[in-house]
């Protein structure tokens, strides 16, 4: 007999010996597992959108729990085939898999088999930490026969497939399904169910949406394991091996719906309790419209990337060392094995870069980066802040092989992937978009990322408001006996205060425009004419009015809240916006339109209902004047909608906050774009640049459909009025404007312009 057998026989009964006294000592302290055999899924709350559509579940135990019945045959025999094969022959603890796995580490002088039953490892997942200690392996031991024992092979099974971990915050073969492949469990066919059993072994590693050649590779190894179990043929290995992935999106999952579902839980916590949320099977019914949800997604991170990208390329994530160029290269091209989902940004790995286009691999796809595809990143972004501009731009001034980037997938065409540079931004962002008359949330996106930050900026982020407050100080004129035509002299004044103990407000261009009618001043954000307009009205008017229409914010007793020098949420910007889209109506917002107990009765309805604060003549003629923000003025971006829109933009100081809050006649939405710590977001990044691209992405795909304008209430009347003056004008050469009845000018205006009167205020302008 040869020396090394013999060392590894003599070892092997050391350690068998070993194994079965300790399991001896450390059997009689091993948990009950009663729970294990009259186990029932937790009864958590389950949260369903306005479609009743389930978005959300909360629970103490993770996972969707489905019976053994419902799990395809294909999945338990994908685990049993790559996890444990003798599943059905041992009793718990697989002494043949032991000894191979003891022989094998010995000849590796390492431990690089394991020997765990499933049996073993859902004793590990349920009752045991995941430490490597000799201890631990024997309790794992002792539990598995006891689990074989009082359980059957199904229900272990069953337990199994329910519990175990398939990565991205996946746990169980429901949770999985509806992860990776959008779809329940029940409807996995062979190859998918061979991909997510591959997953267990090491859910990271494996993922397809992290490496798709990996993941690919192990897929293949589940399958040869199938058949050679005699589960399935080599036919049928093949034609799954080469069938299609269609992969879901992860933020078309539940990720998309991750703050929302916060807020519900953070208030159903509240007012239940934890007991009864996560235990007693309550189900809330809310207000999200699943469609403008995404979309709102969708605008969100689209938006927040190409700020980011304007700041400048901050440089390769990561420089792998000893890659195998060539290797990779060689590597099976599998474009036609996974589906593209636009928008979704991935990891790629640089493989070869010449001044016009990079060969980059990502999730198993070699794709081409062509210089136009990566153009912006000709400006850098330091670690300091500083920004460098490169001249004649090429490739290879900013890549290398061995990069790890972030990139897009432009298209897949047969031999040909396009792709787009990309990069994770450190910019954040918010948005919430509110129904008119009912209050009820459609969306509500609290960041770029909730994985990244689940900081909800939507409801929790104060951001002074900059020129978007401008509206609720124009519509308090409207109530105060000023008109759309009213005059205010746009021209350099002085106020007590500041920190030089006097304030000189200007414009945002440091110009002045002397006599402007309020309808021009709103529609070109004019600093000095809103100052002066509420000055004129004076700020126990305007505060008492900012605080009738919703605004519950501190405000400054001052002049700079002309000038939206206070703090206040995404989501009250919204809610405040909404009573001018109702009509004059407020609306408190409602996420949750009624909660159920198990046995389906209500515990609490929310209904709308909404209080008329302004008169509805009010709110159609600020409505006519932010219709001329986007018209003519700094909202013109939101044009692209192609249908009627009132909107304003607004800008704080050194650009650190970026505004854009508007409505249709049916959707009203607020959009914030930031950084959590304040910095400026950079130069010329204004609430027109910056967040009114999101807005209208958001709004292009949640308003589909929708064209209708918004409504003149009774009591409004039109005239021609003289540009020059805001009074009548003789003739219907002039612009056409509202006034609320009784408002309307008497007078005609003079011949002379009104840059010729000594005093425009002898003309009764209201």
């Amino acid at each position: 007999m040869k020396p090394k057998l013999i060392i590894i026989l003599v070892l092997s009964s050391i350690l068998i010996g070993g194994i079965a006294g300790g399991y001896v000592a450390v059997a009689k302290g091993i948990p009950s597992i009663d729970e294990l055999k009259n186990y029932h899924a937790a009864g958590g709350t389950k949260i369903y959108a306005d479609d009743d559509v389930m978005i959300g579940e909360l629970k103490a135990e993770k996972g969707i729990f489905l019976s053994i019945n419902n799990i395809p045959k294909q999945m338990t025999n994908a685990i049993v085939a790559v996890e444990d094969s003798r599943f059905f022959k041992h009793k718990g603890v697989d002494y043949i898999a032991i000894a191979r796995a003891i022989v094998k580490d010995i000849i590796h002088v390492s431990l690089k088999e394991g020997g765990s039953t499933l049996t073993q490892q859902l004793a590990k997942v349920v009752f045991l930490s995941s430490e490597k200690t000799v201890k631990r392996k024997l309790l794992e031991a002792a539990l598995a026969f006891k689990i074989e024992k009082s359980l059957s092979k199904q229900e272990i099974l069953e337990l199994y497939l329910n519990k175990v971990y398939f990565g991205h915050g996946a746990y169980g073969v429901e949770m999985a399904a509806r992860t990776y492949f959008g779809k329940s469990a029940r409807q996995l066919t062979l190859a998918e169910a061979a991909m997510i059993a591959g997953l267990v072994k090491a859910p990271t590693t494996y993922s397809p949406f992290n490496d798709l050649t990996r993941a690919k590779e192990r897929q293949n190894i589940v399958l040869s394991r199938m058949e050679e179990e005699g589960y399935i043929t080599k036919q049928e290995r093949e034609s799954a091996y080469n069938h299609p992935l269609y992969l879901t999106s992860l933020k078309k999952g539940i990720e998309a719906n991750s703050y929302f579902v916060e807020h519900i839980r953070k208030y159903l916590e509240e007012k239940y309790g934890e007991e009864a949320v996560y235990k007693t099977g309550l189900k809330a019914y809310t207000t999200l419209n699943r469609a403008m949800q995404l979309s709102a997604v969708n605008a969100i991170q689209n938006g927040l990337r190409e700020v980011d990208k304007r700041r400048g390329w901050r440089g390769a994530l990561e420089t792998k060392k000893g890659i195998d160029i060539e290797k990779e290269l060689k590597a099976r091209d599998m474009s036609t094995t996974v589906m593209n989902n636009p928008g979704d940004i991935y990891t790629g790995l640089v493989l070869k870069v010449t001044a016009h286009e990079a060969t980059i691999k990502t999730r198993g796809l070699l794709g081409k980066l062509s210089i136009k595809d990566a153009q912006w990143a000709s400006r850098t972004l330091s670690k300091s802040g500083s920004v460098k501009v490169i001249k004649d731009f090429s490739l290879n001034q900013i890549l290398k092989p061995g990069d790890v980037v972030r990139v897009s997938i432009k298209s897949i065409q047969k031999n040909s992937v396009l792709l787009a540079l990309e990069q994770e931004p450190e910019v954040e962002g918010a948005l919430v978009a509110v129904e008119p008359y009912t209050g009820f949330i459609r969306a509500m996106v609290g960041g770029y990322d909730f994985s990244r930050s689940d900081f909800n900026r939507a409801v929790m982020a104060k951001r002074q408001p900059g020129s978007s407050f401008k509206p609720i100080i124009y519509a308090a004129a409207m109530d105060h006996g000023f008109t759309p035509a009213s005059l205010i002299v746009d021209e350099p004044v002085t106020y007590a205060g500041g920190p030089k103990g006097e304030w000189t407000p200007e414009n945002y261009d440091h110009k002045y425009y002397g006599p402007t009618r309020l309808r021009e001043a709103l529609t070109y954000s004019r600093n000095v004419v809103t100052i002066r307009l509420a000055d004129a009205m004076g700020l126990d008017a305007l505060m008492n009015f900012a605080r009738t229409i919703g605004i519950s914010a501190d405000m400054p007793r001052n002049l700079s809240i002309a000038l939206g020098s206070f703090s206040i949420t995404p989501l009250e910007m919204a809610v405040t916006y909404n009573v001018f889209a109702s009509s004059g109506m407020k609306s408190r917002p409602i996420a949750l339109k009624y909660v159920t107990d198990s046995k389906g009765r209500i515990l609490e309805t929310n209904e709308p209902e909404p209080e008329q604060v302004i008169s509805p003549q009010t709110a159609f003629l600020i409505t006519s004047m932010m219709e001329d923000v986007v018209k003519y003025g700094t909202g013109w971006r939101a044009k692209a909608l192609g249908r009627p829109v009132a909107a304003k933009t607004g800008t704080t100081n050194d650009y650190k906050d970026a505004w854009f809050v508007g409505y249709t006649s049916n959707l009203v939405a607020s959009v914030w774009v930031g950084f959590d710590n304040a910095k400026t977001l950079g130069s010329q990044e204004t609430g027109g640049k910056a967040a009114a691209p999101i807005w209208t992405l958001f709004m292009s795909g949640a308003a589909k459909g929708e064209s209708d304008g918004f409504q003149q209430p009774e009591g409004i009347v039109s005239l021609f009025i003289d540009p020059r003056t805001g009074l009548l004008s003789k003739d219907d050469s002039g612009l056409k404007e509202y006034f609320r009845e009784g408002t309307q000018p008497k007078q005609y205006a003079p011949s002379k312009s009104v840059w010729e009167i000594k005093d425009p205020t002898q003309f009764n302008f209201d």
